[in-house]
This record gives C-alpha cells, structure tokens and sequence, in this order.
C-alpha cells in the first residue's frame, strides 16, 4: 500500500487533535475531489512497519494531547488497502486502546456492510465517514466532509443497535 503524506497534529479531519494518514488508490473519482493525485495506487511512498512505528511513537511522544488517527484517502477501503491498514489498526490498537479512530470511504455503510472485506477493515474503527464526494452537494460549512450526502456515522453504536447512528 502508498501512502501520500502523513498529518501530524491535525485538527480537521476529526475531533480533537489528530495524526492523519492519507493512502493511495481510489475507484471513485469524484468530481473535483480534493485529492485526485491519490487516485492512483502507485502514487507516493510505501506505507511500511517504519511509518507505522514513527505514527505509534508521536501519539507516545504526545500522550493524551493527541486524541485519535484519521485514515484518509484516496480510498481508505480501495482494495490493496484493506489488509495493510487492517494489520497497521490492529497493532494501532493494541499499543494504544484509548484512541479513536476515524475513516473515511466513498462507499456508503450500506454497500461497506455487503462486501466482507471492506467490512472487516471499517468494524475495527469508530467512526466512518461515508459516501463519494458530489461536487454538486459541496458545502464548505460541513464538518469532517465535504458534500451533504456523506454522514458521519458511529460505527460501534451503529452495530449495537443495529442501524445507523450519526454524530451530526
């Protein structure tokens, strides 16, 4: 898996202050999107155990001060994401099980929950970030999304109740 940059002490993409990690590949193309050169799988570096160490050891550095990781793309969910970010949240969450983390995928909660895989990747999260951006829907006043279609959705409470639960 690429990566094309890494966000250190972010305070966008998520509440509170936040490492954002931006990955390469993406089926979407949406229209404008922000971020068109991640489209591309090949694009940026590779996204290896040193990265993640070096993101593991900032929120050591930091403690309680930075509060979560944010998974952006490109297409968190893009299929050769899925099992290095899988593996890469899992040891994220073993060394420090009282950070949230936040994702966001073109797909919506609904075609995520058809595809296993995809799936498999967004249950180890907290919150998800949902559907392609639509240029028509842009709104420049929305919180951690860009256009008005996509939610914010709490991924564990959504599962517990067994429908979606959205932050705002």
């Amino acid at each position: 898996m690429n990566y094309s940059g890494i966000k250190y002490a972010d305070m966008i993409n998520g509440t509170g202050i936040r490492v954002s990690l931006f990955v390469s590949g993406c089926t979407h193309c949406c229209k404008n999107c922000f971020n068109a050169e991640t489209w591309n799988e090949n694009y940026g570096d590779k996204f290896t155990e040193k990265e993640e160490d070096e993101i593991i050891a900032y929120f050591k550095k930091y403690g309680k001060t930075i509060r979560g990781l944010s998974i952006l793309g490109g297409d968190p969910t893009f299929p050769k994401n899925i099992e290095p970010l899988l593996k890469f949240i899992v040891k994220f969450k073993k060394e420090l099980p009282d950070r949230d983390i936040w994702i966001w995928s073109g797909f919506t909660w609904e075609e995520i929950l058809e595809d296993k895989k995809r799936f498999s990747l967004i249950r180890e999260c907290d919150i998800l970030i949902d559907g392609k951006f639509i240029d028509e829907l842009k709104d420049l006043n929305l919180k951690w999304r860009g256009s008005s279609n996509q939610r914010v959705i709490d991924i564990q409470k959504s599962l517990t109740e067994n429908k979606i639960v959205e932050l705002i």
